[in-house]
């Protein structure tokens, strides 16, 4: 094994120089940077489906409530929590807001939310 090691080394190569080594480097660095932007994308995606998610469950669960209590709307979504929810619908970045007169449910996204939902 020593011998080969050897004769490589007599024939004159030598391995590769540091440009070659920076170039490789700096080629990594570009296809990882393209990774990780694609990536971030797809997190957004599933920011706002989530939002929207919520958003649908809630508003089902104000319906289902308002047809099993003859014909009112809850006093608040808190009050749908066990029957209806399992829990008080939330999201970080993401504000619920409940109409207790129109029963309609809607969001307001804010810093750290979905751009959409």
């Amino acid at each position: 094994m020593m011998e080969r090691v050897r004769r490589y080394q007599e024939d004159g190569a030598d391995g590769f120089t540091l440009i070659e080594l920076l170039i490789v480097i700096v080629i990594i660095g570009i296809l990882a940077a393209i990774v990780v932007f694609s990536v971030s994308g797809v997190t957004n995606n599933g920011a706002a489906a989530a939002c929207k998610q919520t958003l649908n469950e809630a508003q089902t669960a104000v319906e289902a409530y308002y047809a099993n209590n003859s014909n009112t709307y809850p006093a608040a979504i808190a009050s749908l929590v066990p029957s209806y929810l399992k829990s008080t619908p939330a999201l970080t970045g993401v504000t619920f807001a409940y109409s207790s007169a129109t029963g309609a449910v809607s969001v307001t996204t804010g810093a750290g939310g979905p751009a959409t939902c």
